[in-house]
């Protein structure tokens, strides 16, 4: 592949994983939403900038990585494993949200979702040694299987596993994880070479 052709397919990675990314992060939204129900507020701050903006960010660093690993990688390439972290840091920015989650915990979810996403991707990836990807995959799966029961835990009896709109609640929180696992191990994946033709 020449230069000339890999920015093009280097900008429609990054404009998909961008889309993506934006869609997941409003999928995402609706999940909170449906945990907490009629306390659950909107505004455009805290949905556009604090959710859905770090989302396509976030995508858009994935589609990237992906263009580069096509093509072979480039130097520091790998550090775009860290792109979950704008889910967290992004809302950080919001006033007094640093304060909120020293003294309150509110934010640290957003936390949890970026190491789900980088400790899963590098789980899955293939590389590294096998210990770590073992070790962050335990630890992934806990947080997974935790998840699980978050649902209940903050809806409560309307949103067990043993009622249909828990469990609909309880894999759509889990699906969403997967997903971000699954995009999140491309920067750790193995570079595609490229041919000699």
């Amino acid at each position: 592949m020449d230069d000339k052709s890999a920015e093009p397919a280097a900008a429609s990675l990054i404009v998909i994983g961008a889309i993506c990314g934006l869609a997941w992060a409003a999928g995402l939204r609706a999940y909170m939403a449906e945990l907490v129900g009629f306390a659950s507020r909107f505004d455009w701050v805290g949905t556009f900038a604090v959710i859905l903006l770090p989302g396509a960010l976030t995508g858009g660093l994935l589609g990237w990585a992906e263009s580069l690993r096509r093509v072979g990688g480039a130097p520091h390439w790998r550090w775009l494993a860290l792109s979950p972290l704008v889910l967290a840091v992004v809302p950080l920015f919001r006033p007094g949200a640093f304060m909120e989650l020293v003294t309150t915990g509110i934010g640290g979810a957003a936390v949890g979702v970026a190491l789900i996403g980088i400790g899963g991707g590098y789980a899955i990836s293939g590389r590294g040694r096998l210990w770590g990807r073992i070790a962050a995959g335990v630890l992934v799966g806990a947080s997974l299987a935790a998840t699980v029961f978050t649902p209940a835990a903050i809806g409560g009896a309307m949103l067990t596993l043993t009622e249909p709109r828990g469990a609909w609640v309880a894999v759509l929180g889990v699906s969403f994880l997967l997903v971000l696992v699954l995009a999140s191990s491309i920067p750790f994946r193995r570079v595609l070479r490229q041919s000699a033709g």
